[in-house]
């Protein structure tokens, strides 16, 4: 499968060095207007995409209007960030075609991924392969998705998710601590993922304040993102992404 505009345009900067920030807005929990807001503030902050999503469900024709909304005040990329087949919308600019490792259900390592994959296809979205691993067991995604959550202390575990996503041919590895959750990944196990796998590193949840952001980044994560931060303080959402990217 080749890799797609927005893809490229990831790969560009992480191989250029950059370190990246996207910033993750759920429609169930932030109104349109106040999304569009937020995706205008944090392109002018230096987030360098968007991704729209969360844990809990929507209908297809609210994501396509919100969608539109982000889109009307802010040109970064757009990425939907799937919880179930109806998160597909044809005004994205990518959706993360991702298989949740750690799941105990069929229907969330590729179930999903199969009832969509014809709505991808006919939307001629840019799907990008994306392996998804939860930590901890408070999450609503941990809930939702019937997770057997990692310990932050099963480090060895976690390599062994990433090499696996690695060696089924996904092009990017998502870390998850959960929405909600009271701090960000262990730098430890984030470097020893980041040291053995060849793919991106996506590492969110838990990250609060710029310092939390500058750990995570420094520890190996190539993409920090962030959504709760958005939801309640642009300020300090304007500090994480600049530490985010090591300003």
């Amino acid at each position: 499968m080749k890799r797609g505009r927005v893809e490229n345009y990831l790969l560009s900067k992480i191989g250029s060095g950059e370190k990246l920030h996207m910033t993750l807005i759920d429609p169930i929990s932030v109104s349109e207007e106040r999304a569009s807001e937020i995706a205008s503030f944090v392109e002018n902050a230096g987030s360098d995409a968007i991704m729209v999503g969360g844990s809990t469900l929507h209908t297809q024709e609210h994501l396509d209007r919100y969608i539109l909304a982000i889109k009307s005040s802010a040109k970064l990329p757009v990425l939907i960030f799937p919880n179930n087949v109806q998160s597909i919308s044809r005004h994205a600019d990518a959706i993360w075609f991702m298989s949740l490792l750690n799941s105990v259900d069929w229907y969330y390592i590729v179930g999903a991924q199969l009832q969509g994959a014809l709505t991808v296809k006919a939307f001629n979205l840019e799907a990008i392969p994306m392996g998804y691993v939860v930590f901890g067991h408070e999450s609503t995604v941990a809930a939702m998705g019937r997770v057997l959550p990692l310990s932050p202390n099963h480090r060895e575990v976690a390599v062994c998710y990433g090499l696996a996503a690695q060696y089924l041919g996904m092009r990017f590895l998502y870390l998850e601590a959960g929405s909600g959750a009271t701090s960000p990944l262990p730098s430890e196990i984030i470097a020893d993922v980041k040291n053995s796998i060849e793919i991106p590193l996506i590492v969110g949840g838990g990250i609060k304040t710029g310092e939390d952001a500058a750990k995570v980044a420094k520890a190996g994560a190539d993409i920090v993102v962030t959504g709760t931060a958005a939801e309640k303080n642009l300020d300090k959402l304007a500090e994480i992404i600049a530490r985010a990217k090591g300003r």
